[in-house]
């Protein structure tokens, strides 16, 4: 730092307009026809089909280079610790879904070995997650509620409900679902529509998954308490499911509520355990494989079900699913949730994905990754899964316990197949508080997220603002039209910002061609006679009109009595309080629309009648292109008022400053008599 510091230089050149720097540099103004670009891109080589193919088939481009020796201890480990999570998660998550358990676990098959394929990201762990399974659940409920199976037992003179009809029914909801939140993946990823995760910022989604992990908590209460609330749907649903819950709280099995605070204090010391030996054992302990196990055989043995009234995951049939297509008339009520569950899905994927591509160092295709996503959903609806996404606790599982790639992801999948095959009968007899009890202390992760709220206030307030208003929308909206009132508010703070911009008004630092402005650096000092005005926004129809207005009461700073901008009285004399040149430095701004066009066309005329010049200094190529297209330059008006740097536009205004001195000063001189 020392030694740059000394470090100084010197550049001697003439001052260069825009004009005269695209003529030096040699610009390129040569323009395709929109038909040869459509054949240049549709144009196949040899190479080009090579690069095509395996970008859009990963695993052709890495399997074949996959150092055995180095990563298959290490992915076989990790896969199979993998795999065990996944298969308490998987029946858990299930039950959000409202499917049955076995669902779960077809969901950890098949999308797993599609993203093996497809996928990009070497370290995520694909799979069932809570926000996805929740709102998979809200859908199922809403087109298959209980009411539509209640049937009449003579026998018992009660109304009972058909739950093998009803949980066939939520299934193709689901299927359906999941396949059309696929097909919207992929259209996004092949019409290269990956940027779409921008608008999902970071304190959006932790907001958004603070406020989903509320709704789940909620949605396994029923569980927890061993009551049966009505379901209730659309806005403030949560509300209302929290006094019906609170309603029902006198009528709670005993049973169950036991059952359920020894699973929760069980997992949470095991999981305090893990942690404090995170660093002593290569692979954690599967607390929660070890939960449901013991639970199942307590429950077998003591027969919790029929003592005690505690419901238990019931009959789990062994074997795969044959393919089914889903539903076609299902697909237009389920759009709607189909297009948040994409989005959803893709944004917390991507998001994880990034954060290990960008430790270990490789690239992740945000546009390949909507299509691994896409056809991993689509193809898993097609074989009753439901909607899936990525899971921070299992990627870091994955990653920690020495998965290198997605070979881990596959290992993983056939540890699921063989329990769906083999071992997942003998968990019938699980009781579902567990269940329960497995989602509660896998979102304390997500609770934590409300100290966001702190941190957020220290460094952005705006970002807090959208934090606390993502997670009340969705709290109150529920997570589908949450999402899209959370983007929209997102989107509404941007604009905000660039209406309400910092215009400043810039000085040179000393003894060097540095201009910063004059309210925030001591040692700064304004040129005389020359006016740098910047805004910290772009210039467009929104906020055009206070740029204007602030550049006028920026120029009149010294006034006592401000004149409007919009009207220039013209005086004879001019105003010695009054600059004689202004330079607008247009660096922040990264496009010009025609509004924003006019006013710098309507700026530069009305102090040009008051004799004062306006240049324009630091434009970027997209802006001068806007100008051009916007009829800004004509014979009068060229690429001379349009300077590269401030330095160069204030030069520009001593010299012809200077020059209209001595012009002044000719007329001033007696006449001369011979």
């Amino acid at each position: 730092m020392e030694d740059r510091r000394r470090m100084d230089y010197r550049v001697q050149r003439q001052i260069l307009d825009e004009g005269e720097v695209d003529e030096l540099a040699h610009k390129d103004d040569s323009h395709f026809p929109f038909s040869e670009r459509v054949k240049k891109s549709v144009r196949c080589s040899g190479p080009r089909l090579k690069k095509a193919l395996f970008s859009t088939i990963p695993i052709l481009s890495w399997l074949p280079r996959y150092p055995f020796k180095e990563y298959a201890v290490g992915d076989l480990i990790s896969g199979i610790s993998v795999g065990i999570m996944q298969l308490p998660q998987g029946m858990a998550y299930a039950l959000l879904a409202s499917v049955p358990p076995i669902f779960g676990l077809y969901s950890s098959f098949y999308p797993v070995l599609i993203y093996f394929i497809f996928g990009t990201s070497k370290h995520i762990s694909l799979g069932t997650y809570a926000v996805m399974s929740v709102m998979i659940g809200g859908v199922t409920e809403r087109l298959a509620p209980d009411s539509d199976f209640m049937t009449w037992d003579n026998v018992t003179n009660a109304t009972l409900i058909d739950t093998v009809a009803r949980d066939a029914e939520r299934v193709r909801v689901a299927a359906a679902v999941t396949f059309m939140s696929g097909i919207f993946q992929i259209l996004l990823g092949v019409v290269q529509f990956g940027f779409v995760v921008t608008y999902l910022s970071e304190p959006l989604v932790r907001g958004y998954t603070t406020a989903a992990a509320i709704h789940v908590i909620v949605s396994q209460l029923k569980y927890s308490f061993g009551i049966s609330p009505d379901r209730y749907s659309g806005p403030l649903s949560l509300i209302y499911t929290v006094i019906e819950i609170c309603y029902l709280l006198p009528k709670t099995n005993i049973g169950t509520l036991v059952v359920t605070l020894v699973a929760i204090l069980g997992l949470f010391l095991a999981k305090e355990l893990n942690a404090y030996l995170s660093k002593k054992i290569p692979v954690p302990i599967p607390t929660e494989l070890i939960a449901i196990i013991i639970a199942t055989i307590v429950s077998w043995q003591v027969d919790l079900s029929g003592k005690y009234g505690i419901d238990v995951v019931g009959e789990i049939p062994s074997g795969l699913q044959p393919p089914v297509f889903p539903d076609v008339k299902l697909f237009a009520p389920v759009i709607g949730d189909a297009f948040a569950l994409s989005v959803v899905g893709y944004g917390i994927a991507i998001s994880l994905g990034r954060i290990f591509a960008l430790k270990y160092g490789y690239k992740v295709d945000s546009n390949q990754e909507l299509v691994a996503l896409g056809l991993s959903n689509s193809i898993g609806g097609i074989f009753q899964c439901f909607a899936i996404s990525c899971s921070m606790s299992r990627s870091l599982v994955q990653e920690s316990s020495g998965g290198k790639t997605q070979v881990a992801g596959a290992l993983s999948a056939v540890v699921i197949l063989f329990i769906t095959l083999w071992i997942g009968t003998l968990f019938e007899d699980l009781p579902k508080a567990v269940l329960a009890a497995i989602i509660h202390v896998n979102l304390q992760g997500m609770l934590k997220q409300f100290m966001d709220i702190f941190a957020l206030w220290k460094s952005s307030k705006i970002d807090m603002m959208i934090w606390i208003a993502t997670f009340i929308l969705t709290l109150l909206l529920n997570p589908d039209l949450g999402l899209a009132a959370s983007i929209a508010f997102s989107m509404l703070t941007v604009i905000f910002r660039t209406q309400l911009p910092k215009y400043s008004i810039l000085g040179r630092v000393e003894d060097t061609d540095i201009y910063k402005p004059l309210d925030g650096y001591s040692k700064v000092k304004e040129l005389p006679g020359i006016l740098i005005f910047r805004s910290s926004a772009t210039l467009y129809f929104a906020n055009a009109e206070m740029y204007q207005e602030a550049l006028g009461k920026k120029e009149q700073h010294d006034n006592e009595e401000p004149e409007d901008i919009a009207v220039i009285h013209v005086d004879p004399e001019p105003n010695p309080s009054l600059p004689q040149a202004i330079i607008l430095d247009l660096s922040p701004v990264n496009f010009l629309d025609t509004v924003g066009v006019k006013t710098i066309r309507n700026i530069r005329r009305d102090y040009g009648e008051i004799g004062i010049e306006v240049v324009l200094a630091a434009c970027q190529p997209g802006v001068v292109d806007n100008l051009e297209a916007g009829g800004f330059f004509n014979e009068k008006v060229t690429k001379s008022c349009l300077f590269s740097t401030i330095h160069d536009a204030v030069l520009y205004c001593k010299s012809a400053r200077s020059r209209n001195q001595r012009e002044n000063d000719k007329e001033e001189l007696p006449a001369t008599h011979f």
